[in-house]
């Protein structure tokens, strides 16, 4: 059960990732290039598309296993793989979800809220300017802690499950704290 349930927790961490790192390299450098209120209703639209099962299933599933995933790696002593798993559950529910909440979604709905065929050029300039880029800077945090999650998870998925005890300092192995 823990294999199954550590690969499924692979795919949602890979899923959720490979969403932020593609619409970081691709997606927001094409967005950036609109004028401000072709931006703005694209962001509008995919801001209210994204809300869907399929991203549901990425974005808290890897919320969910992650954690199951670590209890699931829990033992005495504490093993390698526990460690490199609780580290990864923190790092996603802060960096990705806490981020998500506390930042993107706020700005999103402040943004849903705009009615783009009722703003002034001036208007839609000032809105996009207060939108655009705090919304890429958090974007940029999501993306970086969910790699950073991934890397985390894929080391478990590598590791031998030895205890942080007997793991030894060697050619490619690491003694953990």
């Amino acid at each position: 059960m823990q294999i199954l349930v550590l690969t499924a927790t692979a795919m949602t961490t890979a899923l959720i990732t490979g969403l932020f790192y593609a619409y970081s390299c691709s997606v927001n450098p094409g967005l950036h290039q609109l004028p401000d209120w072709a931006y703005l209703a694209a962001m509008q639209s995919i801001n209210r598309a994204i809300l869907n099962p399929t991203f549901f299933l990425s974005f808290i599933g890897t919320l969910v296993l992650l954690p199951i995933c670590t209890w699931m790696h829990y033992s005495q002593p504490i093993s390698v793989r526990f460690w490199l798993l609780l580290l990864a559950s923190v790092l996603y529910a802060i960096g990705v979800v806490g981020v998500t909440v506390a930042g993107n979604v706020p700005l999103n709905e402040g943004l849903d809220a705009v009615s783009l065929g009722k703003a002034s050029p001036d208007e839609l300039k000032a809105c996009r300017l207060a939108f655009e880029q705090p919304w890429n800077r958090l974007h940029a945090i999501r993306t970086i802690t969910c790699v950073v999650t991934l890397l985390l998870v894929v080391a478990t998925c590598l590791s031998r499950g030895e205890t942080t005890e007997s793991a030894t300092v060697g050619p490619g192995r690491v003694r953990l704290p």
